[in-house]
């Protein structure tokens, strides 16, 4: 019997598990490692500080997406050996593997940041990136009456690099409802010099911040926390106060691919970006968050990547030569508060811009314009996740290969793609 093993049962695992549990070989025994029985929805984290979504909301236990075929192992991993082919689990237990799948993420890493996981940390500071951050970062907000919010971006890149942005929106959005948006004063602070990575969207973006009367502080690269003076600092000395903020701390990939001398510095896997193929060894594939890849981390992603990884290790399995290619695509809503939001569709090469989609001319999403449809594609697709994503089914009319029609391409947003 030959070995596929998943390490993370994440998003990208759980999609990879199912997927490879329905097309694989009978001859192909499969194991999925995670060392948590929770599964979580990720992007819900961003909507409970503001109530829309419940601890309930986010979370089901992990087996209940697993396809019974695969062999579920619940445990830490301490090490990859890529040259002996083989896992070596918490207790020390060895699973040996002809093939590895690697979806092990990504986590924040707040201890990077000079003086973050100081006094202030989980009092005044808070993260939206993990469920107990967010829990109490949902409290924070609760007992909110007034002052000055910070939103602070540490670096790129980050996981759904939207999600800052959104927390801004919904805030101001949220605090409007609670008759405190004119005793408090949003700020917004980004690495970036601009809302986001590409500028047409962060034309668009901008104008928006700034409509909301939100403050933006662009090109800042914190440096340090003062807890005792409750201000951020950057490197170049300017600094922000805060009564709350709002942190995403540094991303970088889980701590035992540093273990195994696999990742960069920020511990992502180097990928080979059209076939999800580690660099280092030709039977270890890398998806989602723990590549290193030029494109969003985001659930969206995951999925788009399963489907080429999938049909790919296929190929592999039968010593063929791998065709399918990732093109980087990416698909994501955009929260903008007051029951609207935005939808963005882009790849390796091509920016984000105006249009409809999935449609040409038609639609019914409108890409990057701020509609009521594209707030409930926001919220409808968390039953997509737990009813259809995870387990690796087609989403209807969304390819993995980004469609170039019914975009708005002007002559300078090719260029900058």
């Amino acid at each position: 019997m030959k070995k596929l093993l998943i390490l993370g049962a994440g998003t990208a695992g759980t999609i990879m598990a199912n997927t490879m549990s329905r097309k694989a070989g009978k001859d192909w025994e499969i194991t999925i490692v995670d060392q948590s029985e929770v599964h979580y929805y990720q992007p819900g984290y961003l909507f409970m500080p503001f109530g829309v979504y419940t601890e309930k909301d986010v979370q089901k236990p992990r087996k209940k997406f697993l396809p019974s075929r695969a062999t579920y192992r619940q445990s830490g991993i301490e090490q990859i050996c890529p040259e002996d082919n083989k896992v070596i689990l918490a207790g020390g237990e060895e699973l040996g593997y002809d093939i590895l799948i690697v979806g092990t993420g990504c986590r924040i890493a707040p201890e990077e940041i000079d003086g973050l996981t100081g006094s202030d940390w989980g009092k005044r500071s808070h993260d939206f990136y993990t469920f107990e951050g967010a829990r109490k970062l949902t409290a924070a907000m609760k007992d909110w009456q007034g002052g000055r919010l910070v939103i602070n971006i540490a670096e790129m890149p980050i996981k759904c690099p939207v999600a800052p942005l959104e927390f801004a929106f919904l805030a101001d959005w949220y605090l409007t409802q609670r008759g405190l948006r004119e005793k408090t004063e949003i700020v917004y602070t980004t690495p970036l010099s601009g809302a986001f990575t590409k500028p047409v969207a962060s034309a668009i973006l901008n104008h928006l911040l700034e409509e909301k009367g939100i403050i933006v502080e662009q090109d800042f690269a914190i440096g340090s926390v003062d807890n005792e003076g409750h201000k951020i600092v950057s490197w170049d000395e300017r600094e922000v106060p805060y009564d709350l903020l709002v942190s995403v701390p540094t991303n970088m990939g889980d701590r035992l691919i540093e273990r195994s001398n696999m990742g960069d510095e920020l511990n992502f896997i180097p990928t080979n970006r059209d076939t999800l193929q580690a660099k280092a060894k030709e039977n270890i594939f890398v998806i989602g968050d723990a590549t290193d890849l030029p494109t969003s981390k985001a659930g969206s992603v995951a999925h788009f990547e399963a489907e080429v990884l999938t049909e790919n290790i296929l190929s592999y399995m039968k010593g063929e030569e791998m065709e399918e290619r990732f093109d980087g695509h990416a698909n994501c809503f955009i929260e903008s508060g007051f029951g609207k939001g935005f939808l963005l569709d882009f790849n390796y090469e091509q920016e984000p811009v105006p249009g409809h989609f999935p449609f040409p001319h038609v639609g019914p999403f409108g890409l990057l314009s701020q509609t009521r449809l594209n707030h409930l594609g926001k919220l409808a697709f968390k039953y997509v996740y737990w009813h259809m994503l995870l387990k690796g089914y087609p989403i209807p009319f969304v390819d993995h290969r980004m469609s170039y029609l019914g975009k708005k391409i002007p002559n300078k947003a090719k260029a900058s793609a």
